[in-house]
Formats: C-alpha cells, structure tokens, sequence
C-alpha cells in the first residue's frame, strides 16, 4: 500500500512509545487502527452518558489517529490510487468525526467506525507472514 514511517512519530505523540520500539511497520499501523477504534468507543459512550468534556477529547484523539497517523502514513507517489483513494476516505472520516463532535452525532461516529473497521480488516488481511493465496 505504500506507507511511511510516521506512525512511530504518531504514537509516541500520543504517548503510548513503549509500545512503538521494536515494532514493525505493519503493526504500528494495526496499534493505530486500534486505538482509533477505542477512540470512537469512548467518544460515543461519552455522547451518551452526557459526558460532552469526554467525547471532545476522545473524538479530537480519533480525529488525530486518522489524520496524523493514518492518513500521514500513506505514500502517495509509491501507493498510486489506492493511496490516494484512502485518503480521500480518511479526510471524509475526519469531516464526519468533526460534525459529530459538534452535533453528537452518534450515526456518523458509528458510520466512521464500520469505515475504519473495513480498511482494518484489509489491513489485517496483508500482514505479513501471512500466505497470500489469490483466490
């Protein structure tokens, strides 16, 4: 898929660096996955809970996986349309995760996250070691 380092930068940002040394590239991208996924739980938990401090933290977190880590990650000269069709998905990810953070929006979390969980699931599909069979 073409991807750069800037998931290590990401992570550390985040705070989670003791997690990040020794990993290999796909599993950053898998921790980044993850914890964008867990993002989204706590954002919407917080919506519903009337916890409106909370959802803005973990929603902006979210905002910051996809954007900064995810997003960022591609390498659009190498990834061709594949790259550049993610990220055209990703910022769609973060113009959703901002309208739900402003109107609390639940639907457009849940919407973000079945999106994220797709390119997951593919992600996961490609790790390595794992037997590509064609079919």
């Amino acid at each position: 898929m073409g991807f750069t380092a800037n998931p290590i930068k990401t992570y550390q940002n985040l705070g989670i660096e003791s997690e990040v040394r020794g990993s290999d590239p796909h599993h950053l991208i898998v921790l980044l996955f993850d914890g964008a996924i867990a993002a989204l739980d706590k954002g919407k938990a917080a919506i519903i809970d009337k916890r409106f401090g909370d959802k803005s933290e973990a929603l902006t977190k979210a905002v910051e996986i996809i954007n900064d880590g995810l997003s960022a990650s591609l390498n659009l000269q190498e990834g061709g349309e594949l790259a550049a069709n993610l990220k055209a998905l990703y910022n769609y990810m973060v113009s959703r995760l901002i309208h739900a953070n402003f109107k609390n929006d639940i639907p457009a979390i849940d919407e973000v996250k079945m999106l994220i969980g797709e390119i997951f699931d593919a992600w996961k599909s490609i790790a390595p070691g794992k037997q590509q069979t064609g079919r």
